[in-house]
């Protein structure tokens, strides 16, 4: 079942989405077949739901001009949680023995994890919130066992075992089973790989550990993905290691030749599990995810299937308004079936599809002309009118037993997306002239649901679930 819900923090009220697994899915059967059959048939009673979702809808609003750190002002509709205990999977790890990480000076960072890539929402969750918390736990698992160990990184042999072990427990808390698949990581994402250094008396020895510390022990999630303070520490500090095989070194000093940039990035995980050694994992966790969503917010992750429908029907010769609008509406319901998003990949995304139309013919702002605005990116919960944006700040779902796996969702925002000026790639989100906040706030004035037609709003939203689950 999906649910939505208001939490009150000292943050202020933000909304959530409430995805919940029960024993009771199962009834749900019926609902699906019949709603998917509904959507796929444009049926009535369906269709109307997004009349009842957002009633004042003002898609011409601007861009607002707030910081990434802006406060977010999302109006906020108010439905209750579902009172149905949510099913947990909880079983008994079948581990392998033979691996010597520390699992218990991480347990509550694990935890964190296997809720952050729950079962059934992984894969929707992998790109923002679930991968990058499990890099960041294997980088911490690591880090924390240097301090019996003392080397940085697993041999060969130890490291499928021990990504096995890792995968069993995270399973048995709940976790997808198919997370290493999910996330593209393997045994050797534990090892060295290519980097020289492991031990971690040699990297003290080569690092200015003092100066690492120092940038990389407190980092501002925002500022840091332009200012670049601790990750140019870092880069520094894998280029030093990296450059204890003295062919690396080009002719002007520090420098690595750029067919050695991998062994730099091999050393990069080396000097971030070092960092997590020197941390405790909370606060190494911070700092780890905070790192990741600055790559996390550079790129889009969506990926653009064939436009030449659209080309067709907004190109330069386009006859019909209505025509071109139904080509980009059912061409972005394809992106709208993909994963969820942060609204700065959503910028991006916009940005880059823009630029795509645009160098096949389009010149008109299709965007404005069809109403699309950025949450029309992400995945949608329930119904085309709500689509959810994650927000750009590192985020983890939660669970409870009485509102299930959850995470900080906005359903609301009516931000338009930009038409590009020009055919040209975008330019770095850092030079941009236009900000959006974490969680972006309200452009427009809007409505929430009537209470009277929740019962529409489950039904459809129950199928988006039992997608996921079936």
């Amino acid at each position: 079942m999906v649910s939505l819900f208001v939490s009150d923090t000292s943050e202020g009220m933000k909304e959530r989405v409430t995805l919940k697994l029960s024993l009771i899915s199962i009834i749900f059967v019926e609902v699906f077949l019949l709603a998917l059959c509904c959507h796929e048939s444009r049926c009535s009673e369906l269709n109307h739901v997004k009349d009842f979702v957002l009633v004042d809808k003002k898609r011409d609003a601007v861009l607002p001009e707030i910081s990434p750190s802006g406060s977010p002002r999302p109006f906020l509709p108010l439905l209750a949680p579902s009172p149905l205990v949510p099913f947990t999977n909880t079983t008994v790890p079948k581990l392998s023995g033979v691996c010597m990480l520390n699992f218990s000076a991480a347990l509550s960072l694990m935890s964190v994890t296997a809720i952050d890539c729950w079962s059934a929402f992984a894969p929707f969750l992998a790109n923002v919130i679930c991968c990058p918390q499990l890099e960041a736990t294997l980088a911490i698992l690591i880090g924390q066992s240097s301090k019996e160990t003392n080397v940085l990184a697993l041999n060969g042999t130890l490291a499928k075992p021990c990504l096995s072990d890792i995968e069993q427990i995270l399973v048995g808390q709940g976790a997808n089973d198919s997370l290493a698949q999910i996330c593209s990581v393997h045994g050797s994402n534990l090892t060295q790989a290519s980097c020289p250094v492991k031990d971690v008396n040699e990297f003290e020895t080569i690092v200015d550990t003092s100066k690492l510390l120092a940038a990389c022990k407190e980092i501002d999630p925002v500022k840091e993905c332009c200012a670049q303070i601790c990750q140019g520490a870092i880069l520094e500090a894998a280029t030093r290691i990296a450059l204890k095989s003295s062919e690396l070194m080009s002719m002007d000093g520090l420098h690595i030749l750029p067919r050695h940039s991998t062994r730099v990035n091999d050393c990069k995980s080396i000097v971030l599990r070092w960092l997590a050694s020197k941390l405790d994992p909370s606060h190494a966790k911070k700092v780890l995810r905070g790192l990741s969503n600055c790559n996390v917010n550079k790129v889009c992750p969506l990926v653009f299937p064939d436009m030449r429908n659209v080309a067709t029907g907004c190109g330069d010769g386009m006859s019909n308004q209505t025509t071109c609008c139904r080509a980009m509406e059912s061409y972005v319901s394809h992106l709208q079936k993909q994963i969820f998003i942060t609204n700065l990949q959503a910028l991006d995304c916009a940005t880059s599809l823009g630029t795509k139309l645009r160098k096949s013919g389009i010149t008109k702002d299709v965007y404005s002309l069809c109403h699309i605005s950025l949450k029309d990116f992400s995945l949608q919960v329930g119904n085309q009118e709500a689509g959810c944006l994650l927000p750009s700040m590192p985020s983890d779902a939660t669970f409870d037993t009485s509102s299930g796996v959850s995470f900080l969702c906005d359903l609301n925002d009516n931000i338009p997306a930009p038409w590009p000026t020009t055919s040209k790639v975008p330019a770095s989100s850092c030079n941009k002239t236009v900000k959006i906040p974490a969680l972006p706030a309200v452009a427009s004035a809007q409505s929430g649901f009537h209470t009277d037609n929740v019962r529409h709003f489950l039904l459809f939203a129950s199928s988006m679930v039992l997608i996921m689950v079936v």
